[in-house]
């Protein structure tokens, strides 16, 4: 016998960083405003993991007369515990929005207020759904998902970790489609199909990538690994990796300007002829 099997190894403590800062923040936060106490009461202080805040949070927001809160929450709960790469991701994300948006200044904000994360959260669940064959459960959060936070993300979509989807009004996100990890996009933005065609259909988004508000990109091409796509562009052709493209059709304009342009989110663009610059409104 092993004299190791004498000795069992004892049991280490669950270390959670990302769970102990958005506690810390919600508790820092019922001190600056008590109005708000019962909200982060119910959402995080008295919930025992990142898991069970995400359901509950979720679960209020899309419950419906009959379709209740608590069987939502039930039911997100096992699916969360059965799935656990579904949290990691949403970890993943929550420090994405964190260290990319200048208007989040703690971890909690994006669980409590911010639509662009919860409506990929609640994504994510759909989409774990319908891979196991629950399509018209997943279909019926896709709608709610749409009505409530504007967002309207097929259940079919793939989309990889440390997602910021920014104000989030308007996005459109198709069947086929794939986001890789670390992308950041605005509002307004279509990741879409160019007709009545099946199959694989829609974009494919590298790791790395920026996408400015409201632009359209469409059919099956590939944005290129830490590109940059302008506000208001439409793209219809593949854009090479670390590039800027822009216009009405989008074309090349220079290089991303940087190593990771999600993480950096500058959307200036300059261009030989002279400094052109986008802010969220188009070139």
């Amino acid at each position: 016998m092993s004299i190791f099997s004498k000795h069992p190894a004892p049991k280490l403590a669950t270390c959670d960083p990302v769970w102990d800062d958005i506690r810390r923040h919600a508790r820092e936060m019922q001190e600056e405003e008590p109005l708000i106490a019962s909200l982060l009461q119910e959402n995080v202080l008295g919930r025992g993991s990142f898991e069970a805040a995400l359901s509950a949070r979720i679960a209020a927001k899309l419950s419906v007369h009959d379709v209740k809160e608590a069987s939502l929450r039930e039911t997100f709960s096992q699916l969360l515990a059965e799935a656990p790469e579904i949290g990691e991701k949403a970890r993943a994300d929550i420090v994405a929005v964190f260290e990319r948006d200048p208007a989040c200044t703690s971890y909690v904000q994006p669980l409590l207020f911010f639509k662009g994360f919860m409506a990929l959260q609640a994504s994510r669940i759909a989409h774990s759904l319908w891979n196991n064959g629950r399509r018209p459960f997943a279909q019926f959060l896709q709608m709610r998902i749409s009505e409530v936070f504007a967002v309207d993300i097929h259940p079919g979509a793939r989309i990889g970790k440390g997602i910021m989807i920014d104000h989030a009004t308007g996005v459109v996100v198709g069947e086929t489609a794939v986001i890789g990890d670390d992308v950041s996009l605005l509002h307004s933005v279509t990741l879409g199909g160019t007709g009545k065609e099946g199959g694989d259909r829609h974009p494919k988004i590298g790791r790395g990538v920026l996408i400015g508000a409201g632009a359209k990109i469409l059919g099956n091409i590939r944005i290129g690994d830490c590109s940059r796509v302008g506000a208001g562009s439409v793209v219809l052709a593949d854009v090479p990796p670390c590039k800027t493209v822009a216009g009405v059709p989008a074309r090349i304009v220079g290089d991303a300007g940087c190593s990771h342009p999600s993480q950096s989110m500058d959307h200036t663009l300059a261009f030989d002829s002279g400094a052109w610059f986008m802010e969220g409104g188009g070139i």
